[in-house]
């Protein structure tokens, strides 16, 4: 990632309050102070500076230092192994199976065990800014698994909630987004940003933030204030993206890209195994109801044979959010960008004593991409 990239992830993470471009990577007592913090907290893996002294030595010494258990979960690593291994294990066919047990790698035990570790991290992950209420909801969407790569409109289905969160507050406009959020960056980020300021635009212009509106809110509200709009993101399944995509995306799996999302400050509520195509059954069937507006941004990673957003269209709530910065970054991007940095990679694998991909791996990969791209202009062409 490029420092803009990283600046952008930092600033959209719920819980974190300011990011500091350029720190410094072995952390100085004067770079904290500086900037008022008390502790310096990092998670119990070991990390090294070029010398291989530890890098948080002389904030450990001033009596500085928080250790927490690190997150589990991918690494770097994986990442890239699989974007240059072409690798699919990774796929979750079903996220209710998975969450059940049914579903997954090892014996029957692990996989509940895996499935209830997975539920309790979706929950933590589902928490407010504090880490200690409740913050966004989280559901499945069910319906037959054909509907949510296709262009149907009239298959049913229904929505489970699998954590309740904070509801749309009064007043609120609801709205709805939707993609694959794979290797979830500065593009999906910035994408969602424009909508909330999109919506607060629109609730300057409606006397949202007025102060006998504001007054009203905070009354009702024990005093607290709300933004004019319940942010709804549906995220698709692996099998859906494979589809139109190829190759082995999504590179990281519907659980690993909702929980990208669900930690995102823009986002109120997420909806898992989203269908590719919001039909007017599913936007009705939505928690809270129809949305007030459908947005959807620049692409150009996914060609497509029909308009998904159709029924959104006919309903009259589909809104487009235009360029910006970021909108180059997508999957795809990265993954051209670790194709061109391969060489780091492999000198890395070496340093831990691990096998690299290879360069027979990574022709493979390269000729996949081109088979996509060659698919998705026939698919254009065929629309």
């Amino acid at each position: 990632m490029l420092i803009r990239d990283s600046l952008s992830a930092v600033d959209a993470c719920r819980w974190s309050t300011r990011s500091i471009p350029h720190a410094p990577y072995v952390t100085l007592l004067p770079w904290i102070s500086h900037y008022g913090c008390h502790y310096v907290i990092h998670g119990d893996d070991i990390t090294s500076d070029g010398s291989g002294e530890d890098c948080y030595r002389f904030v450990k010494k001033a009596g500085r230092f928080l250790v927490v258990k690190r997150t589990p979960g991918i690494s770097t690593t994986d990442l890239v192994g699989r974007m240059l291994l072409c690798t699919r294990t990774h796929f979750i066919g079903s996220l209710s199976n998975f969450l059940s047990g049914n579903e997954g790698h090892g014996s029957p035990e692990e996989r509940s065990n895996a499935g209830m570790e997975m539920s309790q991290r979706i929950k933590d992950y589902a928490s407010d800014e504090t880490g200690l209420q409740p913050g966004a909801l989280v559901c499945s969407w069910n319906e037959p698994n054909l509907s949510r790569q296709s262009s149907s409109a009239a298959i049913p289905g229904s929505c489970e909630i699998l954590v309740d969160g904070v509801h749309p507050q009064p007043g609120q406009r609801l709205v709805y987004v939707d993609g694959g959020f794979d290797l979830f960056s500065s593009g999906h980020i910035e994408f969602l940003r424009q909508v909330v300021k999109a919506e607060e635009a629109l609730g300057r212009r409606t006397g949202w933030y007025d102060d006998p509106s504001v007054h009203l809110r905070r009354t009702n509200g024990e005093g607290n204030d709300y933004g004019p709009a319940y942010l709804v993101a549906g995220v698709h399944d692996d099998h859906v993206i494979n589809h139109w995509k190829g190759v082995n995306y999504p590179i990281m799996n519907i659980l690993e890209r909702g929980l990208c999302v669900l930690q995102c400050r823009y986002i109120n509520c997420v909806v898992f195994s989203a269908p590719f195509t919001p039909s007017k059954t599913y936007l009705n069937n939505l928690p809270f109801g129809t949305p007030h507006a459908v947005y959807h941004g620049p692409t150009a990673f996914m060609p497509l044979t029909y308009d998904p957003y159709a029924p959104a269209k006919d309903l009259g709530l589909y809104r487009e959010i235009g360029s910006h910065d970021f909108q180059h970054v997508n999957a795809g991007e990265i993954v051209q960008r670790i194709l061109r940095s391969r060489q780091l990679y492999e000198e890395r694998q070496k340093k831990k004593g691990e096998k690299g991909a290879g360069e027979e791996a990574v022709r493979r990969r390269e000729q996949m991409e081109k088979d996509a791209a060659a698919l998705g202009k026939e698919r254009a062409a065929n629309r």
